[in-house]
């Protein structure tokens, strides 16, 4: 069987198909969703939508080796552009995914990045960007916790994350520097959230009151991790996350976060996608949607300060 799967939106006016390469569609439900949406537009625009390896009940994500092989199946279905999300926490995530969208690209093909850019924030490639503004959603975040009258902040990240973190944390910095309150030299903290160690170490002394997150899924292991080892969220740390995925609000103390809108995301990513195959010598183009913050249980907000 092909490991390219075309989910039926194929019309019959002669559209040639979009692809998806999408490395991580099996460990987050942001980029089920957006793809979701984009079935959606490409269904009633008359297009097709080719899906890659790990579109079924139980997706799993691919590996460089088998992305490379769908840019060349991508290629021999002559499909007019892909969306790409590249790879993160690998090492080398920078040359890998510029070699896949170059390799698209040498073939006619346009290429639309979704969520994530392939370096360090704030580097950019010269192609096309779409995602929630994560600068200000880090901003956002940290903002409100200050707000809240917390005063000594952390931001927990797994090792090699994507430059969309890293822009989340420029833009909690900023929130903090806005305020005129001092910047902690370890106020990054890479580590893995559900080691024990990691979350005694932000609880020593009470030298950190709030903890951001990188995502939804960092925070609920770490929320894991610090109730195990006997202190109470938003009790004792106060803690956010990114994302609102579904099971941010399911969570043994319900999470703060932002809201990301697919909905928005894929149409402007769509949109982006039929621009660039119009005029292919359009300036690379960053697009961003506005995050929303979701406040629950978790920030600690209905406590007494």
């Amino acid at each position: 069987r092909s490991s390219l799967e075309d989910d039926g939106s194929s019309g019959g006016g002669g559209q040639r198909p979009f692809g998806l390469l999408i490395p991580g569609l099996g460990s987050t439900e942001i980029f089920e969703g957006i793809c979701g949406e984009l079935a959606n537009l490409a269904r009633t625009r008359n297009h097709g939508l080719i899906w890659g390896a790990g579109h079924s009940e139980k997706a799993e994500n691919i590996s460089i080796a088998e992305a490379e092989r769908l840019c060349d199946q991508f290629i021999d279905a002559r499909v007019s552009g892909v969306f790409f999300s590249p790879f993160e926490q690998i090492a080398n995530r920078a040359e890998v995914n510029q070699k896949l969208a170059e390799k698209l690209r040498r073939a006619g093909i346009a290429v639309v990045l979704l969520d994530r850019d392939f370096g360090v924030f704030p580097s950019r490639s010269d192609f096309d960007l779409v995602g929630v503004d994560n600068f200000m959603g880090g901003f956002l975040l940290a903002d409100h916790l200050l707000g809240l009258g917390c005063r000594d902040l952390a931001f927990v990240v797994l090792p090699n994350s994507a430059s969309t973190v890293g822009a989340r944390i420029a833009g909690a910095r900023e929130a903090i520097l806005a305020r005129g309150l001092p910047l902690h030299p370890d106020f990054v903290r890479i580590g893995d959230p559900d080691d024990s160690r990691l979350a005694r170490s932000l609880l020593v002394k009470k030298r950190v009151d709030a903890v951001l997150c990188a995502n939804d899924r960092v925070a609920a292991l770490l929320l894991r991790s610090i109730e195990q080892g006997g202190a109470r969220v938003p009790e004792d740390v106060r803690l956010v996350g990114f994302d609102d995925v579904r099971f941010a609000s399911l969570l043994s103390v319900p999470l703060t976060t932002i809201h990301q809108p697919l909905r928005e995301i894929a149409a402007v990513a769509f949109q982006a996608m039929l621009d660039r195959i119009a005029n292919p010598a359009l300036p690379a183009r960053s697009l961003v949607v506005s995050p929303r913050l979701v406040v629950r249980e978790s920030c600690g907000a209905n406590l007494a300060l």
